[in-house]
């Protein structure tokens, strides 16, 4: 059973810098960030792997990419989500997601943090 603990939403305005984080209490293959808006449907924000104790690949939601940097350490099952140039739009819970095992799947959940970015 691994835990995830999200922390560091909260309001902001437009243009402004958030960084969230997320602590795993056992190991992760796989680690992601996603979002849901109110009324929308949960969406894809970003997610890094780990192979070999480094990093293997990671990828971006278009929405994000070149505002949003996610960046892990893998051996504190430590994820962050540095997010930059926030937008209103931007504005969701945001939900940590772990891969525990071998199934590419996510298995794990966060319990969300509010990001809310004021115009």
């Amino acid at each position: 059973q691994v835990q995830l603990v999200e922390s560091g939403g909260g309001l902001v305005q437009t243009g402004g810098s958030l960084r969230l984080s997320c602590a795993a209490s056992g190991r992760i293959f796989k680690m992601g960030w996603f979002r849901q808006a109110p009324g929308k449907e949960r969406e894809f924000v970003a997610h890094i792997r780990w192979g070999s104790g480094s990093v293997y690949y990671l990828g971006y939601a278009d929405s994000v990419k070149g505002r949003f940097t996610i960046t892990g350490d893998n051996a504190e099952h430590t994820v962050y989500l540095q997010m930059n140039s926030l937008k209103p739009e931007d504005t969701a819970v945001y939900y940590c997601a772990a891969q525990s095992g071998t199934i590419d799947e996510y298995d794990y959940w966060g319990q969300g943090t509010q990001v809310t970015v004021s115009s």
